[in-house]
């Protein structure tokens, strides 16, 4: 088979952006997906609605039109796939990357289906798959969840949310509003800055009312069938708890990215290198877009503010490949 000219791991939103950049350009490309397409907004909760207004999640020119104001997962799940179609991207789903080999511009990748070969790699591989964990015992309990879908399991039960973001915030009071006994559990001595606007002025109501618990400057030290142990400013407290939501985050696969040969900045947020003119990483002819670009500073990039790192990338890939 005749290589192709680019392959992209990942089929989120950047990826199919990049995907996109190809198609424009006349250039080859397959692109790649363990999951289902847009596999991270799909496991996101099932009512969520994005920060963004839906302009700013547009990518390749396909309007996106919603019912609201902000979009919702719903209807970002079927955008993305008219995109798909619209574009008639080259996409495999459900077919995992297990390995990159080879150098600039003859490179294999390895998939659980085939091997193929390529003049280029971009990773977009995003964050969602990886959570943050607590490291504490009880952690992998079954009533220990690190993803939310959706709070009628939890009607009528004592839960534990621990986190300090947006996610823990929806959390707390979609859970509440089923009729579930909340607690909150925050390391640190207030709520994020970042939680959404329209939200902030509920949770804070809800905590002073009494309505949900809150303790602050706190953290889980161990979880138990049918209670948790926390540590506060006050000292240890037992809770009642049936159910322990950890909305603490995700990082990258480092373990993927290092197979790769990719490497790290140093610092806490580790961030994976690459040169942010081209978006190209430490390794020639592998390049980074989107989330995964972030680290542990997950923050730092969305779909917002990550879709331009496509042109970006091929920019410099016309000026190479030719």
């Amino acid at each position: 088979m005749k290589p192709y000219d680019i392959i992209i791991i990942g089929a989120g939103p950047i990826g199919l952006a990049c995907g996109i950049e190809a198609q424009r350009r006349g250039m080859t490309h397959l692109i790649l997906e363990k999951g289902c397409l847009v596999n991270s907004i799909f496991h996101f909760p099932t009512n969520m609605t994005f920060f963004s207004t839906s302009e700013h999640l547009e990518i390749g020119g396909v309007p996106f039109i919603s019912l609201g104001d902000k979009p919702t997962r719903r209807e970002a799940l079927e955008y993305y796939r008219r995109v798909v179609l619209h574009w008639q991207l080259n996409l495999h789903t459900y077919e995992c990357v297990h390995n990159v080999t080879g150098s600039f511009p003859d490179f294999q990748v390895h998939t659980n289906r085939a091997l193929y070969q390529c003049r280029a790699v971009i990773v977009a591989t995003g964050y969602y798959d990886q959570p943050n964990r607590l490291h504490v015992p009880g952690e992998d309990l079954p009533k220990v969840r690190h993803y939310y879908d959706e709070p009628h399991p939890y009607a009528f039960q004592k839960i534990a949310v621990i986190g300090a973001g947006n996610s823990a915030v929806d959390v707390a009071l979609e859970t509440y509003r089923r009729g579930a006994q909340v607690t909150m559990i925050v390391r640190e001595p207030t709520l994020k800055s970042s939680i959404k606007y329209w939200v902030k002025p509920d949770i804070e109501n809800r905590i002073r009312e009494g309505c949900i618990r809150a303790y602050f400057n706190s953290k889980v030290v161990e979880i138990r069938e049918r209670d948790i142990l926390i540590q506060t400013p006050e000292g240890m407290l037992t809770l009642e708890n049936d159910f322990v939501l950890a909305m603490t985050g995700y990082h990258p696969d480092y373990t993927f990215l290092g197979k790769l040969g990719i490497a790290f900045t140093e610092d806490a947020g580790r961030e994976p290198v690459y040169c942010p003119r081209t978006m190209e990483s430490n390794r020639a002819g592998i390049f980074l877009a989107g989330v995964v670009c972030g680290g542990m500073e997950t923050h730092k990039w969305t779909i917002e503010n990550a879709r331009h790192h496509a042109p970006k990338i091929f920019d410099y890939l016309q000026s190479i490949l030719q």
